[in-house]
């Protein structure tokens, strides 16, 4: 004890002077002069920069940590100038450590300020963070190796290890202070470290966060190494990300490309939880920023970008806000980086024209309605256009039993790809020759179906020009296969193709067996009657007349490489349509059905594509164009009294929005044979605007009606009961929800419900979520339903992009949402043409001689062709049509809960009753239904002989229904106690009381709906005699085959889809000057022959 109070007190004389033994923790005095000038400078430039930040208060200036640092370091070199017994004093010039930091700081905040740099306060930050670290630790080690002189007499490297350990809280305990100096400076150390660390900590973490949320930067060096695209969306929702990622990393090319995510919103739960998946984490950023603000759109190096993606937001209430808010961010974009590719989507088609500008721009409401004016005529279009715009292998489906699906999964893959002809094997060798030779041989030899070209100088694509057009070296072709031809298994002998251009060796997907080949040939013979093209009005291809006199197989014309002139002279449709014009019949002429082609004179909307359409001479007042009142000019108010010879189209919307003009266009366009034309109804929730009447008083049978889909009475006047096809748009209103997917719901029923009541109307719903797919004729107790349910999560879990198309409403074409064109603007990344061949075929621009969209329908008459390869041949040879796929309809025993009940009441019978008891009551069952069916008759008789129109219903699935309420059971009940007490008056009177009572037992639900629609429709004071009963034909599906293999056979009612190649380029001069005179009957631009 008095040996420790010994050395402590012989340590102090040690520590205060800075003797040899200490020339490693302190600053010896040598050269003097050089200590005492930095000082003094150190001292008044502290002194002269608190004057200049003085600002009245002095004790501001004088505890400031630097200043005081600063007095203790200098002011002691000075006292020594005086003093020179002083010099040997010890001062702690490691401190100044502090005061470098200080000018650190200040040094990276003016340059900072210097170069205008404003995203550096992670940067600043994580300096003050490791520069407070360095600091603290060797201010520890030096105070601790300076005051264990009187101790340990510690190395530097003692103390550095003593430091580390005590900071770490490991403390080994094999490096410990002696004297209670040390202890203290370690206590000091230690709170100060436990005060000044968290609170950087804190603060970088804080700024981490933030960071975290608002995505950081794109750094500039990756912008010029690395290659990005931008998305720009008010809000990302889980559901869009997902299509977006999958749809563009889907190309092998862009694997390499950075998606850089820009939205003024913060990233949802969902989005997050994807976003930090290894495959997307390494590939996408997110960025918390609005497309306004330079700053945010320099953080996403936009003018390094290789494009930009804007799309709108389509749940919002007010979707005219929603497009303004893209209008500006395309703005924006184009501002700050005029040379990014900008690819936008918009919602309005009346904002169209503020985004000209943009190199790729696709219209929701312009796709989305005639999308479904083209399922009324071509079934399944929608369907059609989402396969060829999704990006699949044609895997789906491989592995399921069902042969429909292996088949529709494979001709899913397939797409629309280009190459130029000369660098073509598939093409290269029909260099002079027409196009359908062209198209009908590529077909033959490798299964591509060439569908337009496009020349080298020229921007406008044709689909099917036809067979005068031909082929050039440096012609862009277009065509549909599973897989592009760079990446399609095709193998050749440049030594057999120099030989035999026209044998060619093909292993791929599309390779054809020698006995297809050989089908698909035809016979040597040559028919020439098959050279003349058969009217647009049939609705089959016409038999040889030759076949039944030979005895032999009717042959098919082959396809000429050149185009015979005079052939085509007299396969000129509109001619045929002229001389219609020309001599209309008695019939046409009372009912005022002259019409005539031309240019409408109205559009609703600045840049809407002008259409050659079937127009009125005159146009309609608008108190004729309501259906369901009558005016001067008309007396009828509702559809059946108006005598229409062709089934109605119902079109059931909220408004009449400006994109309702793009149903009526396709529906009226000039080369629909006009006998063909369907009444166009349109149901709206509101009454439309004087300008959408303005633009629709010009076309022939399209009237409108203030009603709701919720109405019965509504539906019943419209003519639901005998009309073609029941369009459900989906509401504005509705597509917001506070559950997201529940935006579908009230749509969801109301189609249920018109599905129940008219289960023989086709219905086209559009739904705002795809999911909501799943919804849609639904059936509870469906095990086929199940199965596929089952099917489409199989197909989710492999990564599919379409593992909603086995859905049997989807394959059928009887849904459709809109948000399964997005990947349209995706995939026009890499196919710039994309846009353009889509609205080609739905017919929202019409290129001069450009073919466009049509089916017709396989009948009897037309089971000779046999295969699908033989009807490409008949015809390229005849009309010049391109075929692309089959719409096909097949029978499948759907086990329902109604036969499932059925079935277990037999059972149930057999087993109770003996073979007796069960003849006696099949005869008496089969007693009743001739009685009732009698009745039935004598009632509905008169009405029969009234009306002379009978309307045709498609078949189409329906819902489950419970034969044996509970309510019915009871009256029964009820009924047969009651019989029992009244006397028995004669066995006739029973026996009829016995009928009416089984007839009520078995009535099903479906006999009940037939019943209270009838009594609605007497109330309304309607015939009857256009209602048919619910028929059971609920065992059919439909499904799509793109591109078909050519050994595919064709089967009884197949629709094929046609590219037919324009009218107006077969036009003769006088044909085109007759036409010319009826554009002018309106005041329209004349169009002339096209030529190419």
């Amino acid at each position: 004890m008095p040996e420790h109070r010994n050395l402590e007190e012989s340590s102090w004389p040690v520590l205060m002077h800075a003797g040899p033994g200490g020339r490693h923790a302190s600053v010896r005095r040598n050269p003097e002069e050089q200590l005492v000038s930095v000082a003094l400078i150190s001292l008044l430039e502290t002194t002269l920069l608190g004057y200049l930040s003085y600002k009245g208060n002095i004790w501001e200036q004088v505890v400031r940590i630097p200043f005081l640092l600063e007095i203790i370091n200098a002011i002691p070199f000075i006292i020594t100038i005086f003093c020179p017994a002083l010099r040997n004093l010890f001062i702690p010039v490691f401190l100044n450590c502090w005061l470098a930091k200080h000018a650190l700081e200040n040094m990276i905040n003016d340059l900072h300020r210097a170069i205008q740099r404003t995203q550096s306060a992670m940067f600043n930050q994580v300096l003050i963070l490791i520069s407070t670290l360095l600091c603290l630790i060797f201010t520890c080690i030096c105070g601790i190796q300076h005051l264990e002189r009187a101790g340990n007499k510690l190395t530097l490297f003692d103390s550095l290890y003593f430091c580390i350990v005590t900071f770490s809280t490991v403390g080994f305990g094999d490096v410990t202070p002696k004297i209670w100096p040390s202890k203290l400076l370690v206590v000091i150390m230690i709170c100060v470290a436990l005060v000044v660390l968290p609170i950087q900590f804190e603060q970088l973490a804080y700024l981490w966060m933030e960071r975290q949320k608002s995505g950081g930067n794109y750094s500039r060096h990756r912008a010029q190494t690395e290659k990005h695209v931008v998305l720009c969306v008010s809000s990302l929702k889980i559901d869009l990300l997902m299509d977006f990622l999958n749809e563009f990393y889907a190309h092998p090319r862009l694997q390499d490309y950075y998606v850089v995510i820009l939205c003024p919103t913060e990233m949802d739960v969902q989005v997050r939880r994807v976003l930090q998946i290894p495959m997307w984490s390494q590939r996408v950023i997110y960025l918390q920023g609005s497309a306004l603000k330079d700053q945010d759109l320099l953080r996403a190096k936009m003018d390094n970008a290789e494009a930009c993606f804007i799309l709108s937001s389509r749940c919002e209430v007010d979707r005219t806000a929603a497009d303004h808010q893209t209008i500006l961010r395309a703005w924006a974009v184009k501002d700050f980086a005029p040379n990014c590719p900008l690819y936008v989507q918009i919602l309005k088609p009346e904002n169209k024209f503020h985004i000209k500008f943009a190199d790729h721009v696709v219209c929701e409401e312009e796709f989305k309605y005639a999308m479904l004016a083209l399922n009324c005529i071509c079934p399944a279009t929608s369907t059609l256009i989402t396969l060829l715009v999704h990006t699949s292998r044609g895997q789906e489906g491989q592995q399921s039993p069902e042969q429909w699906q292996k088949m529709y999964g494979r001709c899913s893959g397939n797409e629309v790809y280009h190459i130029n002809l000369e660098e073509s094997v598939f093409f290269a060798e029909y260099e002079g020759k027409s196009f359908t030779y062209a198209s009908f041989h590529a077909h033959k030899k490798f299964g591509v179906c060439l569908i337009g070209v496009r020349r080298e100088d020229n921007k406008n694509i044709w689909l099917n020009p036809g067979p005068r057009y031909i082929m050039s070296a440096s012609d862009i072709c277009f065509y549909i296969n599973i897989t592009k031809e760079e990446n399609s298994a095709f193998k050749q002998q440049e030594q057999h193709r120099k030989n035999h251009p026209t044998r060619l060796f093909y292993h791929g997907p599309s390779r054809l067996p020698v006995h297809s080949i050989i089908a698909s040939m035809g016979t040597v013979a040559i028919d020439l009657q098959d050279t003349g093209c058969r009217s647009p009005n049939a609705a089959t291809l016409t038999l040889p007349s030759e076949a039944p006199k030979t005895g032999r197989r009717p042959s098919i014309a082959p396809v000429l490489e050149v185009a015979d002139t005079s052939a085509l002279h007299s396969c000129d449709i509109l001619n045929d349509q002229f001389e219609d014009e020309a001599t209309p019949s008695d019939e046409e002429v009372l009912n005022g059905l002259e019409y005539l082609k031309g240019y409408p004179p109205y559009s609703p909307y600045i840049g809407s594509s002008p259409t050659f359409c079937h127009l009125l001479h005159e146009k309609v007042p608008f108190c004729c164009l309501r259906l369901d009142k009558g005016c001067q000019h008309n007396y009828y108010e509702d559809a059946k009294a108006y005598g229409f010879k062709n089934r109605i189209i119902i079109v059931a919307a909220e408004t009449a929005g400006n994109g309702l003009y793009n149903f009526i266009v396709p529906l009226r366009a000039y080369y629909r044979p006009k006998k063909e034309l369907n009444p166009i109804v349109l149901l709206l929730d509101n009454p439309p605007d004087m300008h959408f009447l303005d633009a629709i008083c010009w076309f022939p049978m399209v009237y409108y009606m203030v009603g709701s889909i919720d109405n019965l009475d509504d539906l019943l006047k419209c003519g639901v009961t005998f009309a073609a096809n029941m369009v459900v748009v989906d509401k504005e209103s509705t597509m917001s929800a506070e559950e997201e997917y529940m935006a579908d719901a009230k749509t969801i029923v109301n189609v249920q419900t018109l599905f129940r009541l008219f289960s023989n109307l086709s219905i086209i719903t559009e739904l705002t979520h795809p999911a909501n797919m799943r919804f849609m004729q639904f059936r509870a107790k469906d095990c086929y339903s199940l199965a596929l349910s089952k099917l489409e999560k199989k197909e989710r879990e492999k990564g599919s992009n379409l593992a909603f198309m086995f859905r049997l409403p989807f394959a059928a074409g009887r849904v459709f949402s809109i948000s399964m064109l997005d990947t349209l603007l995706y995939q026009s990344f890499v196919k710039d043409y994309m846009i353009s061949i889509t609205r080609l075929l739905l017919g929202l621009d019409t290129t001069p001689g450009s073919g466009f969209l049509c089916s017709m329908k396989i009948t009897e008459d037309d089971l000779w062709i046999r295969t699908y390869a033989r009807l490409y041949q008949k015809l390229c040879s005849s009309t010049g049509d391109i075929p692309i796929g089959i719409y096909r309809t097949e029978s499948q025993k759907l086990v329902t809960s109604e036969s499932r009940e059925i079935a277990s009441q037999i059972t149930y019978m057999v087993e109770k009753y003996s073979p007796k008891d069960l003849i006696s009551f099949m005869v008496f069952s089969l007693k009743s239904q001739i009685s009732i069916s009698v009745e039935e008759w004598e009632d509905t008789k008169d009405s029969k002989e009234q009306c002379n129109y009978r309307s045709n219903h498609r078949n189409s699935t329906s819902s489950d229904q419970s034969d044996h309420p509970l309510l019915r059971r009871k009256s029964m009940q009820w009924a047969r106690r009651l019989s029992r007490k009244v006397p028995k008056h004669s066995a006739k009177t029973a026996e009829k009381i016995s009928q009416q009572r089984m007839n009520l037992y078995r009535r099903s639900e479906r006999q009940e709906l037939a019943e209270l629609v009838k009594n609605r429709m007497k109330h309304l004071g309607l015939s009857t005699a256009g209602y048919d009963e619910m028929n059971d034909h609920q065992n059919t599906l439909s499904y799509i085959l793109i591109n078909p293999s050519p050994d595919t056979r064709l089967e009884l009612n197949d629709v094929v889809y046609l590219i037919r190649p324009d009218p107006l380029s077969y036009v003769p001069k006088s044909a085109s000057c007759q036409k010319n005179s009826f554009c002018n009957a309106i005041g329209q631009d004349n169009r002339e022959e096209t030529q190419f």
